[in-house]
């Protein structure tokens, strides 16, 4: 059965859908204004406070990144120059200022190991180990920088004594085939060996050594040995 059609004057009478829909929701945004207010004033502040911290923390590296260029230019010349008591702890004064207020700045975590090598040198080698391994912390998942970390613990060790603590060390670096330094911690750990008295055992590392990396200026000497 056909549907029948409406007249004219039913049309009429009958609410636009349009008009419906913008009566209900401009009864919705009336009833909730207070709380899309509130919805819509959060959402500022987040926005607000994303913009001012990005631009808190560009200005952050910006100055921590000048303060640390003048603690490396001033260590550096003192090394130079020759290091004093005095100009030692100068050095690490001023790395020590990145690391104190400027925390949140990319380079703080680089001010570390420069403290912890001025403890070195400085023969606090417990204390220089420590900085080195809150560094280790700091770039855990970069490979290089935790290399270079444990190559300068290894060299912490070795200088207090703790010849073991340096072999053991070693160890996380020798084990990656793919890492940068491996060569040089292999070397390292072969005289290591010989220091602690454990001949077989540096000629087992020289060994692996001459024929993985044959073409390092450490090789000659290597061979020298076997």
């Amino acid at each position: 059965m056909a549907k029948k059609k409406q007249s004219r004057k039913a049309l009429l009478k009958e609410p636009d859908e349009f008009l419906t829909f913008s009566s209900r929701a401009a009864n919705f945004i009336s009833i909730h204004l207070r709380g899309i207010q509130y919805i819509g004033l959060a959402i500022g502040i987040i926005v607000i406070a994303y913009l001012a911290g990005y631009a808190y923390l560009r200005s952050v590296n910006k100055n921590a990144q000048h303060a640390y260029n003048i603690a490396y230019y001033t260590f550096s010349k003192n090394l130079k120059e020759g290091l004093t008591p005095e100009k030692l702890r100068e050095s690490e004064e001023m790395f020590k200022k990145v690391i104190d207020e400027y925390g949140l700045s990319k380079v703080a975590r680089l001010a570390l190991p420069q403290v912890a090598y001025a403890k070195f040198v400085d023969k606090k080698y417990d204390e220089a180990i420590d900085l080195y391994r809150k560094f280790l912390e700091k770039v855990s998942g970069n490979e290089q920088y935790e290399s270079l970390a444990h190559l300068a613990i290894a060299g912490c060790y070795e200088a207090k004594g703790d010849l073991q603590g340096a072999i053991d060390t070693l160890g996380p670096i020798v084990e990656r085939p793919d890492d940068p330094f491996r060569g040089t911690a292999m070397f390292n750990l072969a005289r290591l060996y010989r220091l602690s008295n454990k001949p077989e055992k540096e000629k087992e590392v020289l060994k692996k050594f001459v024929q993985e990396y044959s073409n390092s200026p450490f090789a000659p000497m290597a061979k020298a040995r076997l």
